[in-house]
């Protein structure tokens, strides 16, 4: 048995997706603000911890008493490799 397209059935299937996209199209108009807010609110937080952490550093260091010394991290000192080789100065030749 053969079905075939009906008018009808084109005109309303056309007019469905546009309901639908402009249906869409309101509801993003609409939710865009509370949408944007919730980003930039994320975006605070996210960017905001490493300052906090920073804050909350130096309240501690100004808690500490006048001429108290404190060493909260010790440098990586790499030692020279004397085995590379020697330094060879030149000169351009025109």
């Amino acid at each position: 048995m053969h079905q075939f397209a009906s008018v009808t059935g084109l005109v309303r299937t056309i007019l469905i997706i546009i309901l639908i996209y402009f249906g869409v199209k309101i509801l993003a108009r609409l939710l865009s603000p509370f949408l944007a807010k919730f980003i930039i609110k994320k975006a605070e937080q996210r960017f905001g911890q490493p300052f906090g952490q920073y804050k909350n550093t130096t309240q501690e260091q100004a808690s500490k008493k006048a001429g108290e010394v404190t060493i909260d991290k010790i440098p990586n000192r790499k030692a020279s490799n004397k085995d590379v080789g020697d330094y060879v100065d030149f000169e351009e030749i025109d």
